[in-house]
């Protein structure tokens, strides 16, 4: 078995890697976008989400995806997230910032208020669990989901602009399930004895794949109203997430704008951008060409350029 050479992570060129934006419901654009091209990208995985919007907030360099599609066109279950994924790091992105409308579990995160999630439970069972495969396989560590660097970055920014009766929660814990329908009020009971602070249907994807991506994830979670299980409010309706996702956005946008320059003024290192230095258990000598071939963009770090 030949042994990789991974980059130490200390040299990771950072000084050229972009910031990936990714809109969930209501945030279909990025404003304050400059210098803005439509990137079509195919990728091994298909198309992505829409078309990849690269633009500039400062001087960073930034490329914002709507995960739905501009129209809301997905459904959970069927966002592209390998494709997307593969294309945000095929653009040189190397932290992201996930936009996400999501409902509390909890009496104290209330409709309008904004939580960056450090934990997840999984509860899909259609979405795809890896990168790799097809004679590749790589075992990402992922105890801590979310980059601790990129998300306190994010939360400082969050908590400094959050008007008067909002509130910022940092940690907690977001049960992705499947969707699209919402939670039954029982299911909703579970996930409130298991301790979870918000539901959505998207996230846990995105952040275990953009770890083997080697991607730094943070969340921003927008809460838009109390689930299903508090009796004192009405059931979830789709007005009402569509009324509090445009309550949302226009702070959403200036915490992005704020958080992009903090990016471009600190570059920060994460350990995900090495999440795969000891991860590929398959000898690269038994790999198939074709495997070898997809995943390069993500193995060349440690094993070359494959030819």
């Amino acid at each position: 078995m030949s042994s990789p050479t991974p980059t130490p992570i200390n040299g990771i060129d950072l000084s050229r890697a972009r910031l990936g934006i990714l809109g969930g419901s209501g945030l279909y654009a990025m404003e304050g976008l400059e210098d803005i091209q439509e990137l079509t990208i195919e990728t091994p995985y298909g198309a992505p989400s829409d078309a990849l919007r690269l633009g500039r907030i400062g001087d960073l360099e930034v490329v914002f995806l709507a995960r739905h599609g501009r129209h809301h066109s997905h459904t959970p279950t069927e966002v592209p997230y390998q494709a997307n994924l593969w294309a945000l790091r095929s653009l040189g992105v190397r932290w992201i910032l996930s936009l996400s409308a999501v409902g509390s579990l909890q009496e104290l995160v209330r409709p309008l208020d904004m939580l960056v999630p450090d934990q997840f439970i999984d509860r899909t069972q259609q979405r795809p669990l890896t990168l790799f495969g097809e004679g590749l396989v790589a075992h990402v560590a992922f105890a801590e989901p979310f980059c601790p660097v990129l998300s306190r970055l994010l939360a400082d920014v969050a908590e400094s602009l959050m008007p008067e009766g909002r509130k910022l929660h940092r940690g907690g814990t977001y049960l992705c399930m499947e969707g699209p329908a919402f939670s039954t009020r029982a299911e909703s009971e579970l996930y409130r004895s298991w301790d979870c602070e918000v539901i959505g249907m998207t996230n846990h994807t995105e952040a275990r794949l953009a770890r083997e991506a080697e991607i730094a994830y943070a969340t921003l979670a927008m809460v838009t109203d109390y689930d299903c299980w508090h009796q004192e409010h009405a059931s979830v309706t789709v007005e009402m997430v569509i009324a509090n996702l445009h309550a949302n956005a226009s702070l959403a946008q200036q915490i992005v704008r704020l958080a992009a320059q903090r990016v471009e003024a600190q570059r920060p290192t994460s350990s995900a951008h090495q999440a795969l230095r000891h991860a590929l258990m398959t000898p690269k000598e038994h790999v198939p060409a074709a495997t070898r071939r997809k995943l390069d963009l993500f193995t060349a770090p440690y094993w070359g350029p494959f030819s």
